[in-house]
């Protein structure tokens, strides 16, 4: 862990998020109260009074890991793990299956547990280009000149994060043929596989490829990132060598956290319908707002998740920018630079409309003037 490298997303997030007044970078839908929650999903006052704290089960409870095999496995609770949200998966599957030396493919651009955890176990990276010029779909008749006898693992993640691409039905066969020719190991990083826009939610690739691990959360798609639960997907003896580790960190799931959880995947309709119906709605309305900006903004737009990933062609530095815009328009936008990608901004468009739509307002004061009103300190109008 001494060589893992900064987070530069949590980074900019850190002294930035609470302090925002207006969240157009984040890459979720907009949060539930535990009252809507407790609404939606049936949790009455005496389900919470029988839970004891005791310690959970190192995989997770019956129930929980039922819901989940249910929704998006086989059936099957013995392939399910519970986790810390999918931070602590990602790090037990990564440090569990991967060693020094290792080859693993990872997508250009790349969300940080994604690619800096394989790389500081020692692995070589190769990157898997998603071109602007592509509509950030990557070419998978390049992944398989990336693939070598030595590549272990191949990480993706569609819908993606920070651009909102994805594949189509017939893509994602097609790259599960690759990685299983290889015999590399496939994670799969679901985080937003709910949220789609021209074309159903992918199957989870487990399904048809034993060796792919899939990982999931209810911090993107359900709007409970506070809750802080994730999970995995994977034959039972990847699950074995990721208790190993578990037994030196955090052990088990609370059971509080496991019963919202699992409430929440069996009314995982009702949860996701309204967010999707408002990610939609503001994804349309993004895009207006590009096509007022013609010159000044670029994109592509998403086809998942609820973040795009848009360029400024005027905007040198866009680092700057962004801290302008945080500074001096509470208005809270991530630049490329935490993906290695400092031309481009991940904008989110999942929170309440109305938030998005002042954002926007605000980043169209900054945007139209600079660099004037920057140069010009003093001249700056920040908006009421």
């Amino acid at each position: 862990m001494n060589n893992v490298a900064p987070a530069l997303l949590e980074d900019w997030l850190r002294d930035r998020y609470f302090a925002a007044e207006i969240d157009i970078g984040c890459s979720g839908v907009e949060n539930f109260s535990f009252g809507e929650i407790r609404e939606l999903a049936g949790i009455s006052q005496a389900d919470l009074d029988q839970i004891v704290f005791r310690d959970g089960h190192y995989l997770g409870g019956p129930g929980i890991r039922e819901a989940i095999a249910q929704r998006w496995g086989n059936g099957d609770p013995q392939r399910v793990m519970t986790t810390h949200g999918s931070s602590e998966a990602l790090f037990l599957i990564l440090n569990a299956l991967l060693q020094a030396g290792d080859e693993v493919v990872i997508l250009d651009p790349c969300y940080h547990s994604l690619g800096a955890m394989a790389e500081s176990i020692g692995c070589r990276l190769r990157s898997w280009a998603m071109p602007f010029a592509r509509q950030f779909v990557p070419d998978l008749e390049e992944l398989k000149t990336l693939i070598s006898p030595r590549t272990r693992m191949v990480i993706v993640n569609f819908p993606h994060n920070p651009t909102g691409a994805s594949l189509t039905r017939q893509q994602q066969e097609k790259l599960i043929d690759i990685v299983a020719d290889a015999g590399a190991y496939l994670l799969w990083d679901a985080a937003f596989g709910e949220i789609t826009y021209d074309h159903p939610p992918l199957p989870d690739p487990s399904l048809r490829y034993d060796r792919t691990i899939s990982v999931g959360t209810l911090s993107k798609a359900f709007g409970l990132p506070g809750l802080r639960f994730g999970w995995c997907l994977a034959a039972p003896e990847v699950m074995d060598r990721c208790i190993h580790l578990r037994d030196y960190v955090t052990l088990h799931i609370s059971p509080l956290i496991e019963l919202i959880a699992q409430r929440a995947i069996e009314n995982a309709d009702r949860l996701c319908a309204p967010r999707l119906q408002q990610a939609r709605h503001n994804r349309a309305m993004l895009d207006d707002w590009v096509a007022q900006h013609r010159g000044l903004v670029e994109w592509a737009p998403p086809q998942g998740g609820v973040t795009a990933f848009l360029r400024f062609p005027c905007v040198a530095d866009v680092d700057t920018f962004c801290e302008h815009l945080a500074n001096r328009y509470g208005v809270l936008l991530v630049p490329g630079s935490c993906f290695q990608h400092p031309q481009f901004v991940r904008l989110g468009f999942g929170g309440p409309t109305a938030e998005l739509e002042e954002g926007l307002a605000r980043l169209s004061s900054l945007l139209k003037d600079y660099p004037s009103n920057v140069i010009a300190q003093g001249g700056m109008h920040v908006p009421a």
